[in-house]
């Protein structure tokens, strides 16, 4: 896989994706929406050592977040709904939101399943298309674009490098749980030298970007409380105290700078998904074998359109009362033969211990990427 070199330029746009694992589960079972939900693991919330990965802001309300034990989140919101992690369904989603704001002509750099940096403009151009309200349409396009063809919500923080732009995506950000574009808030935000000492400076240290608690208490001792403080502070008492690399990158990082390039990586997908709710839960064996078979026939069309190759098939069961379970197989050697995966996804079937109406069936491909 090659990388382009990295390239500056004048506005640097931060895309991201609202409660992302949450809302696709939300896409795929509407009737979650306004409910709280909470991913992780494989949805067991009573499993030891596995974490929350993403919880719906009406779970926030109530003090659940990602990184925190399933088991610390269940005993503050028993009555939640919990589901495991589906990669693939995450992937497929993810890639659906790049393909829209690769779709604007301008470099993307992926960072993650939940966002992602556009590059816009040269810098130092003697006519420049992106003025502030040029720059504030321009995001709210994409916002509108990713809601229209992904049906997922995002907000957009806009400045002249990395860094800021993802502080500014916190200002944009909406309260937890206020409904999306209900309550009053930006949804996109620039942030730059114009308003960086008014809005960040008097804000904790631990406000910007990467400085985790540590950095932010080893500060405080010193009596660096807040980033007005800290950009008071000589360059040489911050090297003195956290070496040159740290010293430095916080003597930039508190006066707004950072990294005004980006790099355009091409991006290749590691599995694709389908899944499908049912109208009608199905009770019978026959029936879950044979909406299996065609999820897969469907997804094999779209993995041979793209030349790509299966190792590993995977099939999710989500019953009537929302427990679900995901199997897989790796197989002998990766294989395009429809015979072969569909005895695969016919035999996982098969050790699915379901006593309950099944709401639920979903099948992935894991494929083969050269690294």
């Amino acid at each position: 896989m090659t990388t382009s070199a990295a390239r500056r330029h004048r506005w640097l746009l931060h895309v991201d994706l609202d409660q992302f694992q949450v809302s696709v589960e939300r896409l795929r079972s509407p009737e979650l929406v306004g409910v709280p939900v909470i991913v992780g693991g494989n949805g067991d919330p009573t499993e030891a050592r596995k974490v929350v990965t993403c919880a719906s802001y009406e779970a926030r309300d109530h003090g659940v977040r990602a990184g925190m034990p399933l088991r610390a989140a269940y005993r503050k919101l028993p009555d939640a709904v919990y589901l495991p992690l589906d990669m693939g369904a995450y992937d497929a989603a993810s890639a659906e939101v790049m393909d829209v704001l690769r779709a604007t002509g301008h470099p993307v750099e992926v960072w993650g399943w939940d966002e992602a940096y556009l590059g816009v403009g040269e810098p130092g151009a003697e006519v420049e298309p992106f003025d502030d309200a040029a720059i504030r349409e321009f995001a709210e396009t994409i916002r509108h674009d990713v809601l229209d063809r992904c049906g997922l919500t995002c907000c957009v923080g806009i400045s002249d490098n990395k860094q800021r732009a993802k502080m500014a995506t916190g200002f944009a950000k909406r309260p937890p749980g206020s409904s999306p574009d209900a309550d009053g808030s930006p949804r996109v935000f620039l942030l730059d030298d114009r308003n960086w000492l008014e809005l960040m400076g008097d804000k904790p240290t631990r406000e910007l970007w990467s400085v985790g608690p540590k950095t932010s208490a080893k500060l405080a001792a010193k009596g660096i409380e807040t980033v007005d403080d800290l950009i008071a502070t000589p360059r040489d008492d911050l090297i003195a105290t956290f070496g040159p690399h740290q010293g430095n990158w916080l003597y930039v990082l508190c006066r707004g700078k950072g990294d005004p390039t980006i790099t355009a990586e091409p991006w290749l997908a590691r599995s694709h998904s389908k899944s499908r709710t049912f109208a009608t839960d199905l009770t019978e064996p026959d029936e879950m074998r044979a909406a299996a078979a065609e999820l897969l026939r469907e997804l094999l069309d779209q993995v041979v359109a793209e030349e790509r190759l299966p190792f590993r098939v995977a099939v999710t069961v989500r019953t009537a009362t929302f427990y679900t379970r995901t199997k897989s197989r790796k197989l002998p050697a990766p294989s395009l033969d429809h015979d072969e995966l569909e005895a695969v996804v016919a035999d996982l079937l098969t050790r699915f211990d379901v006593d309950r109406p099944v709401r639920l069936l979903g099948v992935r491909l894991d494929l083969v990427t050269e690294e």
